[in-house]
């Protein structure tokens, strides 16, 4: 029970990764708030109707949950909204998506995380954890689409490669109000896409298997939790040893 009675903010609860992660927060006793734009707020349920890209939607979350539960514990910046044509090769990317798309995403982290650090910075604590990728890390490998429609977005890279070091960046302003901010970066997560990609990915990867959900949510867990107290400015990667390689 890492995370008994812990009030964590989950953004974008309601995907697929996001759902691992509010199931395994609760399971470690904490009280998981699911902040997404796809369901209407209700309390008895922990959902909190957000829209992350409006600030008074963000605001308005910020007093619900403090006025309701008088702190905030954690922050799992997962949410991932992006352009109709996300996944567009590079060729056929305008510039405006691919403004829009760091806009939408990585702009807007640090909408949702301002104010949130604003309370923990009071409160004198709170833990961050930003969901970034390993292609935040390394270079991306094209062979695994070969002989398929799929592609890794331009804008993708920036975008998370731009968020583990802001995330360094909010450790090192905030650290000494007992915030931290660390960073989670999953390898490829199964999701029934093309099983050509999935069979030259699994061929890659050291494991031999993309990751679950089950595989990543653990390990934010760990990072919200003060069996990390002392950790902060760093990037789990989490990816059957993609990286290693």
């Amino acid at each position: 029970m890492i995370l008994k009675n812990k009030v964590v903010l989950v953004t974008g609860g309601n995907g697929l990764l996001g759902k691992a992660y509010i199931k395994d927060i609760e399971e470690k006793g904490g009280i998981a708030i699911n902040l997404d734009i796809n369901h209407e707020t209700n309390l008895d349920f922990n959902h909190i109707h957000v829209d992350i890209t409006d600030d008074k939607s963000i605001n308005s979350m910020i007093d619900l949950v403090v006025n309701t539960h008088g702190k905030i514990d954690g922050l799992v910046n997962n949410a991932y909204p992006r352009t109709k044509d996300w996944g567009s090769k590079f060729e056929d990317v305008p510039t405006e998506s691919f403004s829009k798309n760091v806009d939408m995403q990585l702009s807007r982290i640090f909408a949702v995380s301002k104010p949130v650090l604003e309370v923990m910075k009071n409160q004198k604590f709170g833990s961050l954890v930003h969901i970034a990728s390993i292609y935040g890390v390394v270079g991306n490998d094209f062979t695994v689409y070969e002989n398929t429609s799929l592609t890794s977005p331009a804008a993708y890279s920036a975008i998370k490669g731009g968020l583990i070091n802001f995330s360094r960046y909010v450790a090192s302003y905030f650290g000494k109000y007992n915030v931290r901010s660390n960073c989670v970066s999953p390898g490829g997560i199964f999701d029934h896409q093309n099983e050509i990609f999935v069979k030259q990915y699994e061929h890659k990867v050291p494991m031999k298997r993309m990751g679950a959900p089950d595989d990543i949510a653990p390990s934010v867990s760990f990072l919200l939790s003060e069996e990390a107290k002392y950790i902060t400015g760093q990037n789990l990667i989490v990816d059957g040893g993609w990286t290693a390689i």
